[in-house]
């Protein structure tokens, strides 16, 4: 999840008050790189429409929409500006430019995933279009995995919060999934540390021989 700036109690009133426009405002915000709670206020949009105050169509088309649109945004954002900014931000901490130019390397290979599943990601759903502007992904290209991910994400966040919100309650489907983000968030830095763990000890044993 995003960075709580709202109590739960709240998202569900600025829901409840703005409906359609809270989901699409809400995720395409925290899509374009702005820290707030927008998937909580998806989950919360579509526990509303399983208790009949939204429509499951409605907060759906809202969701997607607010997510194709706010990653444009970030991606653009990124790209015009994004990789001056990181680079007035890496003399702060010292670091080298030329390990930053390594780092956007690398994860240019990888940025057509981070765009498709960064959704599901705590953290990365903020940065994931920023980023690929900032690698220079193909706009093409870019567009095509941010409306595939960004509508099997809605599907997902949505139907589940539809369906468990007459089974569970809300605080409980919000703990689950945020649960599942944080999981996930972990399994990838695991699998992008692992190897470079392994590789240095490699390379300390080649050196005592």
């Amino acid at each position: 999840m995003s960075l709580e700036l709202l109590s739960l109690e709240n998202t569900q009133e600025i829901a409840r008050q703005y409906g359609y426009w809270a989901v699409f405002i809400g995720i395409a915000l925290e899509n374009t790189g702005i820290p707030i709670p927008g998937e909580t206020i998806t989950i919360v949009g579509g526990f509303l429409a399983g208790s009949r105050e939204l429509s499951f169509w409605g907060v759906l088309l809202s969701a997607i929409a607010g997510a194709v649109i706010g990653d444009n945004f970030g991606y653009w954002i990124g790209k015009i500006g994004g990789w001056q900014f990181l680079i007035q931000i890496s003399k702060v901490f010292r670091i080298p430019e030329d390990k930053l130019e390594l780092a956007r390397d690398k994860y240019s290979k990888n940025a057509a995933q981070a765009v498709f599943w960064g959704r599901f990601v705590t953290l990365l759903r903020i940065f994931a279009g920023p980023l690929a502007g900032i690698t220079n992904m193909p706009y093409r290209k870019f567009l095509i995995y941010n409306f595939g991910g960004a509508t099997i994400w809605a599907l997902i966040i949505v139907s589940l919060s539809y369906f468990l919100g007459q089974i569970v309650s809300l605080e409980q489907i919000i703990g689950w999934i945020t649960q599942a983000g944080i999981l996930i968030f972990l399994i990838i830095i695991a699998l992008f540390t692992l190897p470079v763990i392994v590789n240095y000890s490699r390379q300390k044993l080649v050196a005592k021989e």
